[in-house]
């Protein structure tokens, strides 16, 4: 059986009776199995997700009234919680942990009848750009498996590529949905901050991340967003704004404006082919009618700088509450309690964790702390101006999602900082807090996919889904 490639199709062979979703959940676990050597999965749901099944076929089958995401098999990245399951964020630090509670977005999903089918891979607490941080190894790129799969949602990316599920939350801090999208060829969407509840999701930078979502059509997201977004008691940080029926309003008949940022364009590091299909996108927007103008943008190199200045200082403060006392790895020869507290976070966390710690100690030290991080929150507020000036004038903002496609395994683990370079793209948005999706573009001359990204201003996620539905067309 092919995997479905959106939920509304699912549905309707469920309810004419032409398939059980006991048989398609089955089939789905069978894929994972097949594909076992993409490291996607760290924890496989099969007797829950079967049970889950079965229960949905029964109210099928007696009339009984259905969830809105009823049959849609889903997955969720190694930083979300569900109750009584394992959940490391791809850390040793964490491991044989499992979660007293569970999510408010996992459990949204569960309570419209949605099937969680397993926990997925990704770089250790999302700190990375390719999905090889992670303590569980690396997860490949199903096009091109010598590939990464971009990070930190990689697995969760790769899950909607190959088929393993139909949809999959992720998260996104600086381009964590957006970019292993763009890697894989899949719909991911970074929604407005504030816009989904951050309970339950264990935390890398509070005032940056965001969970995300990865599917095959815009369709699939705009319901998944419907249903997952909005208040919560549990989260003093999440909006109050009525949440739309988003997958109500993807009808799309308007000329708009849209904006291109010239220096992203124009950028050297920008592989050629990427440069081509968003211009082309361009071209297609403005026979098409709409205005399309080329806008600058002054702040684009400091993005990178105020983004890891301000996220590793976060990290710092996180992460603290994993040192080896109450729950989690604890060194077993350590003799003292600082030796205790030394050695469990030496060897609990990866390279890349202890980098960001370390830098984001550094920034936050008196003696450094107006010179950097009191600078990088000015420099925040400067961009954030600026983007949503842009976006005062104009509807959308175009740009690539990433500078290259997938880039090969290993190929840039030595060297950490090419590796942010990765992020050059995506962490506007999230400096900003604006909501931006990628969507696939085609492919470069290795059949290696290609995003583009589109973003606009906060809580108008209604108008990006109509918008991006119209460009996938």
């Amino acid at each position: 059986m092919e995997p479905y490639k959106n939920l509304k199709s699912l549905q309707e062979d469920l309810k004419q009776k032409n398939s059980t979703l006991q048989s398609v959940v089955s089939d789905y676990l069978k894929r994972i199995d097949e594909n076992h050597h993409l490291n996607v999965f760290l924890d496989v749901y099969d007797k829950e997700a079967q049970a889950k099944a079965e229960q949905i076929d029964r109210k099928i089958r007696n009339n009984e009234p259905l969830g809105k995401l009823f049959g849609l098999v889903v997955g969720i990245k190694d930083v979300l919680v569900l109750k009584d399951q394992k959940v490391s964020s791809g850390s040793k630090i964490l491991e044989g942990f499992e979660s007293q509670f569970t999510g408010t977005a996992v459990q949204r999903l569960i309570d419209e009848d949605a099937i969680i089918i397993g926990r997925q891979n990704c770089d250790e607490f999302a700190m990375g750009s390719s999905n090889e941080n992670s303590a569980y190894g690396p997860t490949l790129n199903a096009a091109d498996n010598s590939r990464v799969p971009g990070g930190s949602s990689g697995a969760s990316a790769v899950s909607v590529q190959a088929g393993l599920c139909m949809a999959a939350l992720g998260t996104d801090t600086g381009g964590s949905v957006r970019q292993p999208a763009a890697f894989c060829g899949v719909v991911g969407l970074k929604p407005t901050y504030s816009r989904i509840s951050r309970y339950g999701l264990i935390a890398y930078a509070s005032s940056f991340d965001c969970i995300g979502i990865f599917t095959n059509n815009i369709q699939d997201n705009a319901s998944i967003l419907s249903v997952i977004a909005g208040a919560d008691d549990n989260d003093s940080t999440v909006s109050r704004k009525e949440v739309p029926d988003y997958d109500q309003l993807l009808k799309f008949d308007k000329k708009v404006k849209v904006a291109y940022i010239k220096e992203t364009i124009e950028s050297t590091d920008l592989q050629q082919e990427i440069k081509q299909h968003t211009i082309q996108k361009l071209d297609f927007l403005k026979e098409e009618g709409h205005e399309v103008t080329e806008v600058t943008f002054p702040y684009l190199e400091y993005l990178l700088a105020t983004y890891y200045i301000l996220t590793t200082a976060e990290a710092s403060s996180n992460l603290s509450r994993f040192d080896g006392v109450r729950y989690g790895y604890r060194a077993p020869e350590a003799d003292s309690m600082e030796s205790m507290y030394k050695l469990s976070r030496t060897r609990g966390f990866g390279n890349e964790v202890k980098r960001r710690i370390m830098l984001g100690t550094f920034v936050l030290s008196a003696s450094y702390y107006d010179a950097y991080y009191t600078k990088a929150q000015k420099v925040r507020r400067l961009i954030r101006d600026e983007t949503r000036k842009i976006l005062s004038d104009y509807d959308f903002i175009i740009l690539p999602t990433t500078p290259t496609t997938a880039f090969p395994l290993n190929s840039q683990t030595e060297n950490p900082a090419e590796m942010y370079l990765a992020d050059v793209f995506t962490v506007q948005a999230n400096v900003s807090g604006i909501p931006a999706i990628s969507i696939p573009n085609g492919v470069d001359k290795n059949n290696l996919p290609i995003g583009l990204q589109i973003m606009t201003d906060v809580f108008k996620e209604d108008e990006l889904f109509a918008f991006s539905n119209y460009l996938m067309k």
